[in-house]
């Protein structure tokens, strides 16, 4: 617990005795291997490094089966993620050297296309389940509590094309199946679990998050609440199971970002950011409530979406989450004309912005902490927070990296001051720890890590890891629980 205010009366004081700080990171974006250990190809296997795109046009957006089954053929176009940095094979000096950063726990996800290479296959690979015992073996041994998220951007490619995504219900019994797996092999040692990362991310990360191509779907945004409703309904099934075979394991369910901001006080606009940000919670509504709240239902009526239920889903979303987990990088604004075009967030000038144009709003973080607790009243893990940036490797080895520090520190000074607003906030996860290859861009160049990996867009370089100045600040802000940011 935490220490209590001169008032008597409670009030947290600072980081509260063991306070899980961390650091996170996806299989799909370190591991590399992409064709080694019996593992099928999955959908970040496909994202593609451009060379020649402007830094605020990098993204992963909607993708057809046509490109698919191009990019599988492909020979001479980059695919970063396929070789990352290598983490598959120099996983343990990597988390050795997360274990002298001081790390207390590390996220990882498993690689759901290492697992069932097709998605649909009648066993797991057990080449693939081998390693992942060894990898987290080898977490423990460090000194560090996992997390592990079972879908991180790594559905089988095969399910994208043989069937339609999370859009197709067979997607339900394969989640399960696999997820069963995962809590049967790894129950006692892991502790803490994320079905899917990032649930809400169904616009810029649709494809990467539900594995639904363009092309095979009539009507693309009412497929996409379709594919996460179906989601939504294997992520509780596997709640339910995880609680009913192993009580001890506690399973999360994780947003990305919090609420936007209005764009002015002009009534139409705060009403509309409310509506936007009712959408954004109306996944965590779900999966802690248990329930399909009204204004969802009425958000689906307004557009003509008409979402299938099966004769059991009601009764599976009633086994909620047992916490709420969300990454945070930056914060929106939102317009009453934002949101009627169905693009709701909009950059807020009052902020600066790192070179990707993400805001930097560390104020926002208390108020996303606030935000949710206030709503949900359960634990929350920050499982993602960090800045990625350009940074220099100097001709002696070193890596001065003060606009990160800047950064961490501002936020962690804000996630305190929520914490003695009384938010029950029980972790810490920097994204990531450690240089790797970016989600939204596919590139080295956007760099996260208090470790520097020299590998380049392309993937060349040594491979070497480096301390940046940041690793020593971090490692002293573990040692002393926070109280020297």
């Amino acid at each position: 617990m935490a220490e209590t205010g001169k008032s008597g009366i409670g009030m947290p004081q600072g980081f509260p005795k063991g306070f899980l700080w961390g650091g996170a990171v996806a299989a799909n974006q370190c591991e590399g291997a992409f064709d080694e250990g019996g593992k099928g190809l999955s959908v970040a296997d496909l994202n593609e490094y451009q060379a020649n795109v402007p830094i605020d046009k990098k993204f992963n957006g909607e993708i057809t089966t046509d490109y698919i089954r191009k990019a599988m053929a492909s020979t001479d176009r980059v695919f970063p993620k396929r070789h990352g940095i290598d983490f598959y094979h120099k996983y343990k000096d990597d988390l050795s050297l997360l274990g002298e950063l001081g790390l207390k726990t590390f996220r990882t996800s498993i690689d759901w296309a290492r697992i069932f290479p097709h998605g649909d296959d009648d066993r797991p690979n057990e080449e693939g389940l081998a390693f992942y015992d060894k990898l987290i073996d080898e977490i423990i041994a460090n000194g560090m509590e996992p997390m592990i998220t079972c879908s991180h951007y790594e559905m089988p490619i095969n399910l994208a094309l043989s069937y339609k995504g999370w859009y197709s219900r067979e997607l339900i019994s394969f989640f399960e199946r696999y997820c069963q797996v995962l809590f049967d092999r790894f129950h006692d040692r892991v502790k803490l679990w994320i079905p899917v990362n990032q649930i809400n991310l169904i616009s810029s990360e649709s494809f990467n998050h539900l594995g639904v191509c363009a092309d095979k779907v009539g009507n693309l945004p009412e497929a996409k609440y379709q594919a996460v409703h179906n989601e939504m309904v294997a992520s509780a099934r596997v709640t339910r199971y995880a609680h009913e075979h192993y009580p001890d394991l506690k399973v999360g369910m994780m947003l990305c970002g919090g609420p936007d901001y209005p764009m002015s006080c002009a009534p139409e606009d705060v009403l509309a950011c409310y509506q936007h940000n009712q959408m954004e919670c109306f996944f965590a509504d779900v999966l802690l409530r248990g329930r399909y709240p009204g204004y969802a239902l009425r958000f689906f009526e307004d557009r003509g979406y008409h979402i299938e239920f099966g004769a059991h889903d009601l009764e599976d979303l009633a086994s909620t989450a047992d916490f709420l987990a969300f990454s945070y990088y930056y914060t929106s604004v939102c317009s009453a004309e934002s949101f009627a075009d169905g693009n709701s967030d909009r950059k807020n000038e009052l902020l600066p912005a790192n070179p990707w144009g993400w805001s930097i709003d560390p104020i926002g973080l208390r108020y996303t902490l606030n935000f949710f607790y206030d709503r949900y009243q359960r634990p929350m893990y920050i499982t993602e927070n960090g800045l990625g940036c350009f940074d220099k490797l100097e001709s002696d080895g070193s890596v001065h990296d003060p606009y990160r520090i800047d950064y961490l520190r501002a936020h962690l000074t804000q996630m305190r001051e929520a914490i003695e607003d009384g938010v029950d906030l029980r972790g810490y996860y920097a994204w990531a720890p450690i240089d790797i290859v970016s989600c939204s861009s596919s590139e080295m160049s956007k760099r996260y890590g208090f470790i520097y990996v020299d590998i380049d867009d392309e993937g060349k370089g040594t491979g070497r890891r480096l301390k940046k100045d940041s690793f020593a600040w971090y490692r002293r802000v573990i040692e002393t629980n926070g109280s020297q940011l």
